[in-house]
């Protein structure tokens, strides 16, 4: 029986589809070469070099011409690594922690101890599935209160075990239904800030895909604040946004370009550390390249953050989110009569 082959086509966006044909028209091409050995025919090499080529350059030319709206679009691929593959792909011995001791355990926070390097950390993440049914169990990565109580009774672990905390962020938002809002999901993000904001152990956040509004806050008060290139850090979805302003999910697009939803605006505005580069085209097209250059990123800022004592650190991350949102007054803007100052 011929085995079936995956459709390149059938997740790619509209404005990669050309890249992903000459992708697989290269894996056609390189399954040709292994069936000719050591002998293979000039013409087809000749082919492989064209189409690679061909692909790279179209590859080039679409990564620099990416809008706002684009990138989200990447951040949100469905083939895009989600935090378990990073887990897997950089950590061992994890452990999986489960429970808030309250309500129950939330598959869309995933809590665990972890060794990354030599380094034994505490991993939280958003955990939104690979498959369907994974994600349908996970509530595509839309955590419920007893997530983020879940969170916090971990981290509090971390503590007193004197480990690091890295999170990883990848969530359009908090789920908003009426169970999770009888439980507490307001309070339980609120408390989580308030915790977060003072232990006394290094935290180092990466958003890696989505990071939308209080779901994404809920674990993410951090030290360091790294955004992959085609991530968003925002108070609310494009289309949620849309929806609010003008009535109108459709203007996500143009809520995109409002809200200034691109990475390098975190570090202009001073909210993230550091944008982690992607490989060409985004983090899908290369999963082990993505994993690699989080997992030096995170390996760095760990080995500065725990040379520091737990005074200098708490000193340093609260004056990092008292510069946030701080501007000068432009003096021409005064209103007549009104004094400086």
């Amino acid at each position: 029986m011929a085995r079936s082959r995956k459709d390149p086509l059938k997740n790619a966006l509209a404005f990669e589809k050309p890249v992903v044909e000459l992708d697989g028209k290269l894996a056609e091409l390189a399954e040709k070469l292994k069936e000719a050995g050591d002998e293979p025919d000039e013409e087809l090499v000749a082919e492989v070099q064209r189409i690679t080529e061909e692909r790279d350059a179209l590859l080039a030319e679409m990564v620099s011409q990416l809008t706002m709206w684009q990138r989200i679009q990447l951040s949100r691929h469905m083939e895009r690594p989600v935090s378990m593959d990073y887990v897997e792909a950089l950590c061992t011995d994890v452990v999986e922690l489960h429970g808030d001791r309250t309500f129950g355990d939330d598959k869309a926070i995933f809590t665990g101890l972890a060794t990354l390097g030599e380094r034994r950390i505490l991993v939280v993440a958003h955990r939104k599935g690979r498959t369907t049914e994974a994600r349908i169990e996970c509530n595509w990565g839309c955590a419920h209160p007893e997530g983020y109580r879940k969170a916090l009774r971990c981290m509090k672990l971390a503590v007193r075990m004197g480990l690091p905390i890295v999170t990883l962020i990848n969530t359009p938002g908090a789920y908003p239904g009426i169970g999770a809002e009888e439980r507490g999901q307001a309070s339980a993000i609120a408390w989580n800030i308030f915790e977060m904001a003072r232990l006394p152990v290094p935290i180092v956040s990466v958003v890696i895909g989505e990071g939308g509004s209080g779901g994404a806050l809920g674990i993410g008060v951090c030290d360091r604040l790294l955004v992959l290139e085609n991530a968003y850090y925002s108070v609310i979805s494009p289309e949620g946004c849309a929806s609010i302003l003008w009535k109108d999910g459709s203007r996500a697009e143009e809520a995109a370009q409002a809200l200034k939803l691109s990475s390098s605006a975190l570090t202009e505005l001073g909210v993230a550390d550091e944008i982690l580069p992607e490989p060409e085209g985004g983090a899908h097209r290369d999963k082990q390249r993505a994993a690699e250059i989080l997992g030096e990123a995170l390996g760095r800022h760990l080995d500065e953050l725990c040379a520091q004592d737990a005074g200098a650190l708490l000193g340093a991350r609260a004056e990092k989110y008292r510069r946030i949102g701080s501007f000068v007054p432009d003096p021409a803007a005064r209103e007549p009569g009104v004094p400086a100052g």
